[in-house]
């Protein structure tokens, strides 16, 4: 009964068609995956995408999550995770993109980080005849849209929401664990001259989650340049750095820095780059680990 059901829907439908085509109309035609990206244009493709390159290692970890990780054929060279990323065929470092190698892998779209050295690039993409998305991922709030976009545009619509109500979910906890007092820090990302993390990075929000405070959570862009005799009045009771040594900073034992409490005390905290250096899929698990490491220093 399904199945003629079926089968006479199918004729109606090629019934109606003809019809159409009698009087002259045009059947209708079911238009392709289409999404808003970044920079507000609309992109629209044919169909769902089976070549892509992704210029971020969160676009690559976002496209696996997704089930969309066999459509890649290009990742920049930071994109290592999750392993089977490795397989794919690197681009380069991806900021800025080489044009030509992104050419060379023939795909029908390009992922790229919302930037202005990016836009040109996508702009000589388009002119090359491929198509290009630009996604802002700064805060964890944009994950969420990120991965709902990605999933339509690469047919995994449903892989996609689901992915983005976890993701949604997460930066609608507070933290598990609030103190009166909780424990801070300060995400240093350069010593010379003294670059920090502000509340517009992904960063900011984890410790937060974490139960946190981040020192410089008054400086709404992602980064800022600050000085050192700042970080020394502010007194964060740890250094965290995105580090998969472990060892202590070049700059720990130079005079200047030695009026950082911190910093004079060895109070760092490695971060392992590969989880906290982008945000992504992971951004539950960074947190975990994050308290984990805070509630076991000392």
């Amino acid at each position: 009964m399904r199945r003629w059901a079926h089968r006479t829907h199918l004729a109606g439908f090629v019934a109606l068609a003809a019809a159409a085509c009698a009087r002259g109309e045009r059947a209708p035609v079911e238009a392709g995956p289409a999404v808003t990206d970044d920079v507000g244009r609309r992109v629209t493709l044919a169909a769902p995408a089976r070549r892509v390159v992704s210029l971020l290692p969160s676009f690559t970890e976002i496209l696996f999550a997704v089930g969309a990780g066999d459509r890649l054929v290009g990742r920049t060279a930071w994109c290592d995770y999750p392993p089977a990323a490795l397989a794919v065929p690197s681009v380069g470092d991806g900021m800025p993109p080489n044009v030509e190698a992104v050419a060379a892998r023939r795909p029908d779209l390009v992922v790229l980080y919302k930037s202005g050295p990016n836009v040109t690039a996508a702009e000589q993409l388009e002119r090359l005849g491929i198509r290009t998305v630009l996604f802002d991922l700064n805060q964890l709030e944009e994950l969420g849209p990120a991965a709902r976009r990605l999933g339509v545009l690469t047919g995994r619509r449903a892989a996609g929401d689901s992915l983005a109500r976890a993701m949604d979910s997460l930066t609608s906890q507070r933290p598990e664990s609030p103190t009166p007092s909780p424990k801070s820090l300060v995400f240093l990302v350069w010593d010379n001259p003294p670059i920090v993390i502000g509340a517009g990075s992904y960063l900011d929000r984890l410790a937060g989650l974490a139960g946190a405070r981040n020192v410089f959570h008054d400086i709404a862009t992602p980064s800022a340049q600050v000085s050192i005799e700042t970080i020394a009045a502010r007194n964060p009771d740890f250094i965290a750095m995105l580090s998969d040594s472990g060892l202590p900073p070049g700059y720990a034992n130079r005079p200047e820095w030695r009026v950082v409490p911190a910093v004079r005390q060895g109070r760092f905290l490695f971060l392992p780059g590969r989880l906290f250096g982008r945000p992504g899929p992971r951004a539950a698990e960074a947190v975990r680990e994050l308290r984990r490491r805070l509630e076991a220093a000392p």
